[in-house]
């Protein structure tokens, strides 16, 4: 959520990011509102004076004792203050309605681009901003599906019989592979990055999610468990942001970072018929996010600290990466700047996205109410997320990436401790 005051301060700097956004948003009705609002507010502080005096007024008329004058003039005064208490009322409930109002719509507003983000309207605008190693050479690999079957490491069609398309099934040594990463994830961030290891609920309430900025815009792309108001989580980033919901962290412990491994479930309701072969698009899927607390004027440094957290671990599986800066189009609706990382997928031929980086700045401090005191000031800290990282393109890179000639998979030396020691998956003898 955007600060209130630039909506009556500066609204064309609202103006000015939503256009470089492509956004659309009826800033002229929000305006409208806030004015309507100030208006009704000072209005509401006079009756309240006025309601006041007359208070005081009866207060004095009634220790002047039996004077039949006195006790006529505190019955009009009473009268006075009954008819202000029925103004105030009415009064309020308008400026909680146009409260209400402004709220709704503020909810709706993405964040404004950081100024260092370039221009553009779409991905196809997006800066490549590094590379790291090697684009695969060599006779082309098996696709994953196919390699991944005949390794008989996960099993889509079951998956699907028993709950449907885009819930896989990981199998055998497949299902240990994956969960080598997500145990390399986790302890590499908290060996050598300093996280903190989080395991939080995959079920959080409304404002939880409203709180990191999922609802109410993208609710139909949530699954919900609505007779209980809850909703399974889409990343770790909404359990471990609203952790610190409503409090005021203490800046000498700041910044506070936590990696947390979650199952993450998206509807993907806008998304149909986009990439659903095999792991490239999953309506359940595994993966340990990174969160920061920071300071406002440190929260960039940590947003390159994040990235190169999540870079590392590409490095370490030995997967041919390169880094996106996303232009203004193309950022989600809460960053003011968002880096992704993409792996060459050899057999795909493409590149895929396993993380995205982004610091929010304040919206999502301002929506969960996290703060901290800096200079004797309370004020909202900055929050950052990132992935670090997603299993499942990552396996696809694995796959494709370390394939041996006859159809195996060459295990990453990282990943071997958590394999118990193997250093392939062979194919099977035909």
């Amino acid at each position: 959520m955007l600060d209130p005051r630039l909506y009556r301060e500066d609204v064309d700097t609202i103006r000015r990011g939503l256009e470089r956004r492509g956004a659309k948003v009826d800033l002229d009705a929000m305006v409208n509102i806030d004015i309507e609002k100030r208006k009704i507010n000072g209005s509401l502080d006079q009756l309240k004076a006025e309601r006041n005096a007359a208070s005081d007024k009866i207060a004095q008329l009634k220790r002047a004792g039996n004077d039949p004058a006195a006790a006529e003039a505190a019955k009009q005064a009473i009268e006075k203050t009954r008819s202000l208490g029925d103004e105030i009322k009415a009064q309020q409930d308008k400026f909680d309605d146009l409260e209400n109002r402004f709220r709704e719509m503020a909810l709706m507003v993405p964040n404004l681009p950081h100024a260092t983000v370039p221009e553009g309207r779409s991905a196809a605008e997006n800066k490549v901003v590094s590379e790291w190693g090697e684009k695969f050479s060599g006779p082309k690999p098996k696709h994953h599906l196919d390699a991944g079957k005949e390794l008989g490491l996960f099993d889509f069609e079951r998956g699907a019989k028993i709950t449907g398309s885009g819930f896989p099934i990981y199998v055998g040594l497949g299902a240990r592979l994956e969960r080598a990463l997500l145990n390399f994830f986790l302890d590499y961030h908290v060996a050598n990055h300093g996280f903190t290891e989080i395991s939080p609920p995959v079920l959080v309430n409304r404002q939880a999610m409203i709180g990191t900025g999922q609802l109410p815009k993208f609710e139909e792309d949530m699954y919900q468990v609505a007779a209980d108001g809850l909703f399974l989580v889409p990343t770790a980033e909404v359990p471990v942001t609203n952790m610190h919901a409503n409090e005021i962290l203490d800046a000498a412990a700041l910044p506070i970072a936590y990696a947390a491994y979650t199952t993450c479930f998206r509807r993907e309701a806008g998304a149909w018929g986009k990439d659903t072969r095999g792991f490239l698009r999953l309506h359940q899927f595994d993966k340990v996010e990174m969160v920061m607390f920071t300071e406002p004027a440190k929260s960039y440094a940590a947003h390159e600290h994040l990235r190169t957290c999540a870079e590392t671990l590409l490095q370490k599986l030995g997967l041919h990466y390169r880094v996106i800066e996303l232009c203004a189009g193309d950022l989600g609706f809460g960053a003011a700047k968002c880096y992704d990382l993409e792996v060459w997928a050899p057999a795909e031929e493409r590149w895929l996205e396993v993380s995205s980086v982004s610091n929010f700045e304040d919206f999502q401090a301002r929506r969960a109410n996290i703060r901290t005191k800096l200079d004797g000031k309370t004020q909202y800290l900055h929050t950052l997320n990132g992935s670090g990282l997603a299993t499942p393109r990552v396996l696809v890179a694995l796959l494709e990436t370390h394939q041996t000639a006859d159809g195996g998979l060459r295990i990453p030396e990282v990943l071997r401790p958590y394999m118990g020691g193997l250093t392939e998956i062979k194919a099977k003898k035909k």
